[in-house]
C-alpha cells in the first residue's frame, strides 16, 4: 500500500508534464509492483488515469493550455473505437496484451524522436531564411532615406516577422477533417484495447494532425485521454473485474497530487525538452515491459 504513494505521485507528475507516460506507467506498475493481474490494472488505470487527467486538464485550462472545443471533439471521435478496443482487449492473452502493448509504445517513441529531430533541423533553415529576406527588403544606407527609423550608429532598423509563424499558420489551417477521424479512432482503439488513457498517442496526433504546439498538445490531450478512459471504462462495468478500494483510492490520490506539480512544471520547460522526456519515457517502460512479456509467451 506505501508503495503506491510514490508510484501514483511519479505518474501523475508525468501525465501532469507531458500528457501521457502516466498512463502508461500505470498498468506495468500496478501488475509487477503492486500484484494486480492485468485486466484488473487495466480497468484501475482507467479510473486512476481519468480522475487524474481531469484535474491536471483543469490547471492546464487556467493557463490558457486547453483548447476545449477540439478536446471534445477529438475525444467524441475516439470513444466508439475505445469501446470496440477494450470488448477485443478481454478476448486477448494477458502476456500477449503486455508484448503488443510494448512494441507500440517503442513504435510512438521512436516517431516522436524522428519528429523533433527534425524540426530542430529546421530552425536553423528558418531563422537563416529570414535574415536573408531581411536584408533583401532592406534599403540601401547610401540612399539617404530611412523609411524604418533609425539604428544605432545611424544604420536602418528592420523588423521583420519570422516564417516559422506564417507556417504554422497554414499546417493549422490545412488540417483535413479525415485525418482528425482516423487519427481519432485510432487513439480510441489503443485507449480501450490497452487500458491506459492513451496519451502516449494522443499527444502526437494533436501535433500532427491538428497542427498543435507541445504544450497545447500536452493540456488538450490530459482532457482527450479523460473522454476516452470514462469511455473504455463504461464497457467493462459488467466484466467482474475485482479492484482493492483502499489501493485504487490511494494511487489516484497521490497521482492527482503529482498531476497538479507536473502541469506547473510543464509551464517552465522548453516544448522541445517535454517532446525529448516523452519519448525517453515511453521508450524505458517499453524495454522493460517486453522484458517482462515476450519470455513468458515462449
Amino acid at each position: 500500500m506505501l508503495l503506491a504513494l510514490p508510484i501514483g505521485i511519479l505518474i501523475g507528475l508525468s501525465l501532469g508534464a507531458l500528457g501521457g507516460g502516466g498512463s502508461i506507467l500505470t498498468v506495468p506498475a500496478l501488475v509487477y509492483l503492486l500484484g494486480e493481474s492485468p485486466h484488473s490494472a487495466t480497468t484501475a488505470s482507467l479510473i486512476i488515469v481519468g480522475v487524474t487527467s481531469i484535474v491536471g486538464m483543469a490547471v492546464h485550462l487556467r493557463a490558457g493550455r486547453v483548447r476545449l472545443r477540439s478536446g471534445i471533439v477529438f475525444g467524441i471521435l475516439g470513444a466508439g473505437g475505445a469501446f470496440a478496443g477494450s470488448r477485443l482487449s478481454a478476448s486477448i492473452d494477458p502476456k500477449a496484451l503486455l508484448a503488443a502493448f510494448s512494441v507500440l509504445m517503442a513504435g510512438a517513441a521512436v516517431t516522436m524522436l524522428c519528429r523533433q529531430r527534425t524540426r530542430s533541423a529546421q530552425v536553423p533553415e528558418s531563422v537563416a531564411a529570414g535574415r536573408t529576406l531581411a536584408q533583401a527588403h532592406a534599403p540601401d544606407d547610401s540612399s539617404g532615406h530611412d523609411d524604418h527609423g533609425a539604428g544605432p550608429g545611424g544604420g536602418v532598423a528592420v523588423r521583420h516577422s519570422p516564417p516559422r509563424a506564417a507556417s504554422l499558420t497554414r499546417t493549422t489551417s490545412s488540417v483535413s477533417p479525415v485525418r482528425v477521424v482516423i487519427a481519432a479512432t485510432v487513439v480510441g482503439l489503443v485507449t480501450g484495447f490497452f487500458g491506459v488513457g492513451g496519451g502516449f498517442v494522443v499527444v502526437p496526433a494533436l501535433v500532427l494532425a491538428l497542427g498543435f504546439d507541445m504544450p497545447t498538445a500536452v493540456g488538450t490531450s490530459l482532457l482527450v485521454i479523460a473522454i476516452n478512459s470514462a469511455s473504455a471504462l463504461l464497457s467493462r462495468l459488467g466484466t467482474h473485474v475485482s479492484i482493492g478500494d483502499a489501493l485504487l483510492i490511494t494511487f489516484t490520490v497521490a497521482a492527482v497530487a503529482g498531476a497538479v506539480a507536473g502541469s506547473r512544471i510543464a509551464s517552465k520547460v522548453r516544448p522541445e525538452r517535454l517532446a525529448v522526456a516523452f519519448a525517453v519515457l515511453m521508450i524505458a517502460i517499453a524495454l522493460y515491459t517486453a522484458a517482462r512479456s515476450i519470455p513468458a509467451l515462449a
